[in-house]
């Protein structure tokens, strides 16, 4: 990323700055560098010279798989991102209902069925994919300046079987007024339809590639840049292509233990968001392995997993040799193809 977001010494966002200047700052005593969810910042130790901010936009284009962000002003393209959409909720929610079940013909004392009040107004699947949404939303307005959202407003199927049916009805329809009666607590929320998204798009001679699942900026990325430049303008071509990729990271912080039992019969413990005093999910920097997030931990030693690729590096790392440098809770990368340029 070629900005570096700025905060002042209370934590509030300032307009980004260039690596070059951010650097210079960290060498003079100017400012304290930090790492915030995976992304490099800087914290200044003085007060800024000024306060004034340029309205900054963020572009979201929701997707099944893949979804994308864009923060951008008028004169700047601050950064994008292609997202994970959070996928696994529902055939957890399936499996652990199943396990409470099988737990009620154990010869065993149980409590009786009662209501499910997990679930809320909102299907947990439907919820998880949102919150994911509002989450990212809430990281970036703690490094930039965000006054506005602009979303790109999707809809449900409102004909099954031939028949049309109630739109409220449908979870997707529930999921997204939540999440937009969220957002408009943060910041100004617009909303454009598809067809809109497209013709902006078209207007300025952009095309989107079909290769969905790529990690390439043509994906996804060029949709919220556009929702973005509709609002801040100033761009008639993107001029900052470059993306990081993130992934939410799995945790299951309330099983106590293994669904299938091992030998003798015995649930062996699993679950939890601790690892030798380490937060699991953390950014950490290893003397062999380099930097790394952190997974799970047995007999005194942590694993440790690559951020690119999510595959487990080692499981017998010293803790006194692992350096934590920020909390975390998704794994991102550059592309390979950006890594170069």
């Amino acid at each position: 990323m070629q900005s570096v977001p700025v905060v002042d010494k209370n934590q509030r966002p300032l307009m980004p700055t260039t690596a070059q200047r951010a650097e210079r700052w960290i060498k003079s005593g100017k400012a304290t560098p930090f790492w915030k969810r995976g992304v490099f910042c800087v914290r200044l130790n003085v007060e800024p010279s000024s306060r004034f901010t340029q309205p900054i936009a963020v572009g979201i284009d929701p997707g099944s798989k893949r979804e994308a962000f864009t923060v951008k002003s008028a004169t700047r393209t601050y950064l994008n991102m292609q997202t994970h959409a959070v996928d696994w909720v529902k055939a957890a929610e399936e499996a652990s209902t199943n396990m409470r079940r099988a737990r009620r013909f154990r010869k065993t004392p149980c409590r009786k069925p009662r209501f499910n009040r997990k679930r809320g107004g909102i299907p947990p699947s439907t919820k998880a994919r949102w919150q994911w949404k509002l989450r990212i939303c809430h990281w970036l307005t703690k490094l930039f300046p965000v006054i506005a959202f602009v979303v790109e407003d999707i809809k449900a199927k409102t004909f099954k079987n031939g028949r049309k049916w109630n739109i409220m009805f449908s979870p997707l329809e529930v999921g997204k007024k939540w999440f937009y009666s969220e957002l408009e607590r943060i910041a100004i929320l617009h909303t454009l339809q598809g067809h809109e998204t497209a013709e902006l798009r078209s207007q300025l001679g952009l095309k989107k590639s079909k290769q969905k699942l790529s990690d390439k900026f043509e994906a996804h990325c060029v949709d919220s840049w556009v929702l973005a430049n509709w609002y801040t303008e100033g761009h008639d071509k993107p001029d900052n292509t470059q993306l990081i990729v993130i992934i939410p990271l799995r945790f299951h912080r309330r099983q106590l233990h293994r669904f299938q039992p091992g030998k003798g019969a015995i649930r062996s413990p699993y679950g939890g968001t601790i690892s030798e005093g380490f937060k699991r999910g953390g950014i950490a920097r290893h003397p062999k392995y380099g930097i790394v997030y952190i997974g799970g931990a047995s007999k005194g030693r942590v694993s440790l997993h690559s951020l690119e690729t999510g595959k487990r590096l080692t499981q017998n790392a010293k803790p006194s040799d692992t350096k934590f440098l920020s909390f975390n809770s998704w794994r991102f990368y550059v592309p390979a193809e950006q890594v170069g340029g």
